[in-house]
């Protein structure tokens, strides 16, 4: 049986330190095209977790709840700034959390911000391996922006456009994988 698009939930991780960030505005409008076809969607702001608790030297509620939304989540979206070539580190420490297989039967979008088009690779070199070794499946439409794809804070059409797809793949992809189990 086919579960309905309604009860797919999706949980979005934020993995920028900063509160204004062109990876968040992405992450934001992936979720929005979720729920326009009817996901219940949450957000996960890495950079509001507490530090000690990231990095696995003590427990916290707010981390734990985050962990469990992505524990509950059938569809994973994750964006992150590209420093250095890669994911950030609040990326790093908090999927660290997860044990090997966390990811198996989730299927994840990858999104990725950098300054310019030369660390397009980081989400086919970066994020996908790291999805992927925690047994998600990525969505053929990886995700990432550039500063010249923002307006005024905003993604322009063509990079929402790619947004909405990998959306529509996601929500396909959760729907045939259900249909499995």
């Amino acid at each position: 049986m086919i579960e309905s698009v309604e009860s797919v939930a999706a949980a979005g991780v934020a993995g920028s330190p900063s509160a204004l960030s062109r990876s968040r505005a992405l992450l934001d409008a992936a979720l929005t095209a979720l729920e326009r076809r009817g996901a219940a969607t949450s957000r996960i702001d890495l950079a509001r977790l507490p530090a000690e608790a990231l990095l696995g030297r003590r427990a916290d509620p707010a981390v734990e709840a985050a962990l469990a939304a992505v524990a509950a989540a059938r569809i994973l979206v994750v964006s992150t700034p590209i420093y250095r070539a890669t994911y950030s580190g609040l990326l790093k420490v908090f999927f660290d959390l997860l044990p090997p297989e966390a990811l198996e039967g989730k299927v994840a979008i990858p999104i990725a911000t950098g300054g310019s088009s030369a660390h397009v690779l980081a989400v086919d070199h970066g994020l996908r391996p790291l999805l992927a070794s925690l047994g998600a499946l990525t969505v053929s439409t990886g995700v990432y922006g550039t500063d010249a794809q923002f307006s005024d804070g905003r993604p322009v059409a063509a990079l929402l456009e790619r947004v909405d797809r990998a959306a529509g793949e996601a929500l396909t992809l959760a729907g045939a994988a259900t249909a499995r189990v």
